[in-house]
């Protein structure tokens, strides 16, 4: 992320970190010395997070929480440490009864975030209700034990594998399976991407979830828009069809 010009002030590389099982890497920098962050990940020229455009990370779980928030002791599972900013929201939704474990396959993004770059978010890995997994989301959900009233996926920039290929088995039927095996009943699975995709929302609707689209913002009323599904697990599974009568098969008479 070079910057050239009298006055413009550069990004500073601060750290890297290999991406397990792939050949890329994360790469943090700074801005300055400004309070400002960006991370990308080798090879690509866009980034794929910063600072100060976090406003969709922060509806992720606003919106995900709403539903199950007023429940007794909420647990909440967060899929990608990030910048924090998700894991900090989900936080601020829920009461001090609540509980949100953030897994983070890659183990340098938590000591990232618990040395300056943690200030963005309000250091959110120092708050008692939060558990970190080290280690890779689909991990946890092939457990699939109804441990958790949300599932708040941002792992990519879409539902496909991205910064790992094997995080596309997240948004494949066996994932969302998995998933919804591992909602409560009445939990929500949701998913941020940065571009619509009709196809995984009929994913979403074969797997058998109720699904909602929401379209919000990379910063408040500005911005990039980015896309949200809220896919909620039925409080009862839908009931199995009525097997049909058995047929009747009629005896012909005899020709005579």
């Amino acid at each position: 992320m070079p910057a050239t010009g009298r006055g413009v002030i550069p990004w500073v590389p601060l750290a890297r970190a290999p991406i397990p099982g792939t050949q890329q890497e994360l790469c943090l920098y700074r801005h300055g010395d400004q309070l400002e962050f960006s991370i990308q990940i080798s090879g690509y020229v866009s980034e794929l997070m910063n600072s100060r455009m976090h406003a969709s990370e922060d509806a992720l779980a606003e919106l995900g929480c709403a539903v199950i928030a007023s429940r007794p002791a909420p647990r909440v599972l967060v899929g990608g440490l990030g910048m924090g900013f998700t894991l900090a929201a989900a936080l601020k939704a829920l009461g001090p009864d609540g509980v949100v474990t953030v897994a983070e396959l890659v183990p340098e993004v938590v000591e990232w975030n618990q040395g300056p770059l943690g200030e963005c978010a309000g250091f959110p890995l120092n708050d008692p209700r939060t558990h970190v997994h080290v280690g890779d989301v689909a991990e946890l959900l092939r457990r699939g034990q109804a441990a958790y009233d949300a599932v708040l996926l941002d792992v990519d920039n879409g539902p496909e594998g991205m910064t790992h290929h094997g995080n596309g088995w997240l948004y494949s039927p066996p994932g969302l399976a998995a998933a919804q095996r591992t909602l409560r009943p009445g939990g929500v699975l949701a998913v941020w991407s940065a571009t619509p995709d009709d196809r995984f929302t009929r994913r979403l609707r074969q797997a058998g979830f109720e699904v909602d689209v929401r379209t919000v913002r990379a910063r408040p009323g500005k911005g990039a828009r980015h896309t949200i599904w809220l896919a909620h697990r039925p409080q009862r599974a839908a009931a199995a069809p009525a097997p049909s009568p058995p047929r009747v098969r009629r005896q012909r008479k005899p020709r005579t």
